[in-house]
């Protein structure tokens, strides 16, 4: 079932890391709406099998003991999702991306900006306002609300490099690495890829690469740190949504061939359309 209003392509082309936010409050029925599909997420399991679980901090009457600090980077935020995950399987992480960035782009959907924060948050005071336990960490908080119109100078300077992507051929292949991929050669998959291309990641780094074959994506990562791994999963998130709207029925497999000597190998997706 298709969740969003408008078409993915636009969801995820009109979606921008925003942080600076007007201070005010949501309107209910929107605010609702938002806690609805989080449950559904939360009830859901991701591409690896782990259950995530997300939060979402009002900033308000009941939390105004709790400082939810950012450090100066984020302003007039009055809402927080936050995304925690058994720590005892770090394939949670891809997990947490390709489930939360669902929830980052429904906000998208609704008019809502957000924006991804894997560091720049004070980790301790987030914990505390979600009772995080102890098999749990937490990895990635999101403020969502509505753009103000004016960016603060900290915002415009962590927004400087916001919107530059790598090449196309640098990010996707044919075959093998020794062989680039156009979008015109990727024939119907073209916009999937490209979808791929625009998802958000830390710092821009874009750790993903992917080896077309047929019409088989398979996903390696060039990451280095343990948040590229959710950088991974939105990467996989806005692939599945992206298909699943073109009919490219598909799934996603880890196949044992796959092992790369160039960049880890994560996982395939086997188009079921063959």
């Amino acid at each position: 079932m298709n969740i969003f209003n408008k078409p993915i392509n636009e969801i995820i082309k009109s979606r921008h890391s925003v942080r600076t936010y007007e201070n005010n409050e949501l309107p209910k029925d929107v605010l609702n709406k938002v806690k609805t599909y989080i449950d559904e997420i939360n009830n859901s399991k991701g591409i690896f099998g782990n259950k995530i679980r997300i939060n979402l901090i009002e900033k308000n009457d009941k939390n105004k003991e709790i400082k939810l600090g950012t450090y100066g980077v984020i302003k007039g935020a009055n809402y927080y999702l936050t995304a925690a995950y058994d720590k005892s399987d770090n394939k949670g992480l891809y997990d947490i991306g390709y489930l939360l960035e669902k929830v980052v782009l429904y906000c998208t959907d609704l008019g809502l900006g957000t924006v991804w924060l894997g560091g720049t948050f004070n980790k301790s005071k987030f914990a505390e306002a979600i009772n995080l336990k102890d098999n749990e960490s937490l990895s990635i908080v999101c403020p969502f609300g509505i753009e103000a119109d004016k960016k603060t100078l900290v915002a415009k300077i962590f927004g400087v490099n916001t919107n530059k992507r790598k090449d196309f051929t640098s990010l996707f292949f044919k075959d093998n690495f020794d062989t680039t991929l156009s979008y015109k050669e990727s024939g119907e998959y073209g916009e999937v890829l490209e979808n791929i291309r625009l998802a958000p990641s830390a710092l821009n780094k874009q750790p993903w690469r992917i080896v077309k074959e047929d019409k088989n994506l398979h996903i390696y990562s060039d990451g280095k740190i343990d948040i590229n791994k959710v950088d991974i999963g939105i990467a996989l998130c806005h692939l599945e949504l992206t298909a699943s709207e073109k009919g490219l029925n598909g799934k996603f497999e880890i196949l044992k061939d796959k092992v790369s000597d160039k960049f880890e190998y994560v996982i395939s997706w086997i188009d079921e359309n063959n």
